[in-house]
């Protein structure tokens, strides 16, 4: 028994997490305060946003309220995930869910108002998905909706997100610091900006990302 207790195992933070049932619960009590998606019958998205959904737009992201940062989802690393103040929500297209197979999404009776006051559906809502930035794990729900992928940017972090990770933006140096307890991460926005995409690879090859983010 006594070799058994110095035994030590080296497992994937993300892989130990993902055991851990309580684990996105709890971080998002703690951490943010409590946000039903359900409350909301229709949700308008910022034009950043929308012209990410509508169509491949990158070039014409420049919007200071709207940046890039790398994160990772289970075992995919996304180069640029899209972080916009504006929006109310955090967005992610059908067909990356379906591709990183990543938990069990609840339906909703959202609908989302594009800034060409179009309105779409979203398919589900994905609760307590862990989105690792650097070091941090943070607690997220996503609105799924089946769009077309920019393989740019395909995935969108709101307020929500930026708030839950106590993000703070300096203009003038273009730098985004994220906070947990004690510790905080930085990142230089204009430099993720003009990062190479690394889903693009991953949707033609059908292969898996990194297994960490980058950054920091």
């Amino acid at each position: 028994m006594e070799m058994l207790r110095q035994i030590q195992l080296n497992i994937p933070q993300m892989d130990a997490l993902m055991e851990m049932p309580g684990y996105a619960k709890i971080m998002k009590d703690l951490m943010s305060q409590k946000f039903d998606f359900q409350d909301l019958s229709t949700v308008t998205l910022t034009q950043t946003c929308s012209a990410v959904v509508t169509r491949p737009m990158v070039q014409k992201v420049s919007h200071p309220g709207s940046f890039t940062i790398p994160c990772t989802i289970g075992s995919y690393a996304f180069a640029k995930a899209l972080c916009d103040l504006g929006a109310s929500i955090n967005l992610m297209p059908l067909a990356i869910y379906t591709k990183t197979g990543i938990g069990r999404a609840r339906p909703t009776s959202m609908m989302l108002q594009l800034a060409d006051r179009t309105v779409k559906r979203p398919t589900r809502i994905l609760d307590d998905v862990l989105v690792q930035v650097g070091k941090f794990v943070f607690p997220t729900d996503f609105v799924i909706l089946d769009c077309q992928v920019d393989e740019e940017i395909p995935i969108i972090l709101g307020r929500l997100f930026l708030a839950t990770g106590r993000a703070l933006i300096d203009c003038e140096t273009g730098e985004l610091k994220m906070r947990l307890n004690n510790e905080d991460i930085i990142f230089n926005v204009q430099q993720s900006m003009r990062r190479p995409s690394e889903f693009a690879n991953l949707l033609a090859s059908g292969g898996r990302g990194c297994d960490t983010a980058r950054g920091g």
